[in-house]
């Protein structure tokens, strides 16, 4: 089994301003699956619909991806990125490692420090300063390190001061397929989290809402890229994610083939073509076919 994606995947996020309906979804991704022109299958992480700035419909996304994997098999799965405010560390490790049983190994956990005030405000949920949801992003990033360890795995469990999640004899049973645990991707953009990134992820996700900027790309891939080496990593086993919107019009679909090559030029290694969920199963053939297909065969996929 590959230990990454391949170059392209698609994102169809479980929100939508105008229509949101199972079936649809559903219908959607098991098209995607079924063309085998998409490596990974992508959804964001929110409770509300993070166009707006309060409400709106949206799917929670771990038990969404749990039920759409059956509808891309053998491909891979991720969150770009899981809000890291939204679920105490532990639970989202419980959750992590059934997709990972469930996928045989290729579920990609993103993460992040959570930003959407709206939707934090409607429920209650603490949004703490910068700094301080930095400081609870690494918490996490140990925690899961901690619980995804073979220790973990049988009594007695791990133990871990924290100062946010402690772990006291603590067991992740059963474990995951993948040694180690899923793949840890963090959507990170400033110093601090480049540090984080290059010592614990195997990927950086482009921020969602930075979609086909190119020039921040190279950038960040750059600085990142730096960060690893200095690390003692090797960047080449890094994989870096580029996000891009394909629209519908046959205008917007050849733009988004020619950011996409753009974005490979720049060293993209992967490729997340975002579709909106109200197109269905018609977008997806679109994307599939007028941008998928393309890059698949320029880089001889």
């Amino acid at each position: 089994m590959r230990t990454r994606p391949g170059l392209v995947g698609f994102r169809i996020s479980p929100l939508d301003t105008a229509v949101l309906d199972w079936p649809r979804l559903a219908a959607t991704w098991a098209l995607a699956g079924e063309t085998r022109l998409f490596d990974a299958g992508w959804m964001s992480d929110h409770l509300t619909d993070a166009s707006q700035e309060r409400g709106g419909p949206s799917f929670e996304s771990m038990t969404t991806l749990a039920a759409l994997s059956s509808r891309v098999p053998g491909m891979w799965v991720g969150v770009a990125v899981a809000s890291n405010t939204f679920r105490h560390p532990a639970l989202l490790a419980k959750q992590a490692a059934v997709l990972d049983n469930v996928t045989g190994g290729r579920f990609i956990l993103g993460l992040g420090a959570g930003w959407h005030a709206g939707e934090h405000r409607q429920f209650a949920i603490p949004l703490p300063p910068l700094d301080e949801r930095f400081d609870r992003l690494q918490s996490a990033v140990g925690v899961l390190a901690a619980l995804f360890s073979d220790a973990a795995r049988r009594p007695p469990g791990v133990t871990r001061d924290d100062p946010f999640c402690p772990l006291n004899g603590a067991t992740l049973e059963p474990g995951t397929m993948r040694s180690g645990g899923p793949s840890l991707w963090l959507g990170v953009g400033k110093s601090r989290g480049i540090a984080l990134a290059a010592r614990f992820a195997e990927g950086w996700p482009m921020p969602g809402n930075r979609p086909g900027d190119v020039a921040y790309f190279s950038e960040k891939r750059d600085e990142i890229s730096r960060a690893i080496e200095a690390a003692g990593r090797d960047p080449a086993e890094f994989t870096f994610a580029a996000q891009l919107t394909c629209g519908e019009t046959d205008a917007e679909l050849r733009e988004a083939l020619e950011v996409a090559r753009a974005f490979v030029k720049a060293g993209a290694n992967h490729l997340i073509l975002a579709v909106p969920a109200r197109l269905g199963p018609n977008g997806i053939a679109r994307v599939a076919s007028e941008v998928a297909a393309p890059l698949r065969d320029a880089a001889g996929q």
